[in-house]
């Protein structure tokens, strides 16, 4: 008896071993042929459901970006909760840093493929932070959007860079709270009025 197909579930397999294999190699480094192989796929069925390796990538990260937003909404009015959901978030699914970092690198300033799209999700999370600082919950020293791009910076720049916490802080693997404290208290300062 011949094996029952299910496409979901190959899509699904594609997917997850589509995003180790940009998070570990990037976009350039990253081989189609090790994704079927990790995925148990034909490789053909990756450009299928796909597309071409650029279009895989988009896809796959911006699918973590939704993830994202879902599962951490910015939230004015606990600036030091959002930074820790954000943290833990981070420390639960690197492969997102990563797959950001990667695309940094390989599209440097290019207008990216999802652009608009990825305009839009922002555009929530800036509007939240913006109705913080029209309530008087937040300061309004920064536009909005920078104040995004600092908050997000100031918490994701440590899990990018591990090797910059340690060589900067000397901190280890175990000071990770003191580290955490450290972000948020400045988290704080950044949008206190």
């Amino acid at each position: 008896m011949a094996a029952v197909r299910d496409p979901e579930a190959t899509k699904a397999r594609i997917f997850e071993a589509a995003v180790a294999e940009f998070a570990r190699h990037g976009i350039a480094g990253a081989r189609i042929d090790r994704i079927a192989t990790e995925a148990k796929a034909n490789k053909q069925l990756i450009y299928a459901y796909f597309g071409n390796k650029a279009e895989l990538f988009t896809q796959v990260l911006g699918t973590c970006m939704v993830d994202l937003a879902a599962a951490v909404p910015v939230d004015p009015d606990d600036i030091e909760g959002w930074v820790d959901r954000l943290l833990d978030y981070h420390a639960a699914h690197p492969e997102l840093l990563r797959l950001l970092f990667w695309e940094g690198i390989e599209y440097g300033t290019a207008e990216l493929p999802d652009e608009p799209t990825r305009q839009d999700h922002y555009a929530r999370k800036v509007a939240a932070l913006a109705d913080g600082q029209a309530r008087g919950v937040i300061t309004d020293a920064f536009p909005p959007g920078d104040l995004l791009l600092l908050l997000t910076a100031l918490a994701n720049w440590m899990a990018v860079v591990p090797q910059m916490r340690r060589i900067l802080t000397g901190a280890e693997d175990t000071d990770r709270d003191r580290l955490r404290a450290s972000v948020k208290e400045a988290a704080r300062r950044l949008v206190a009025r």
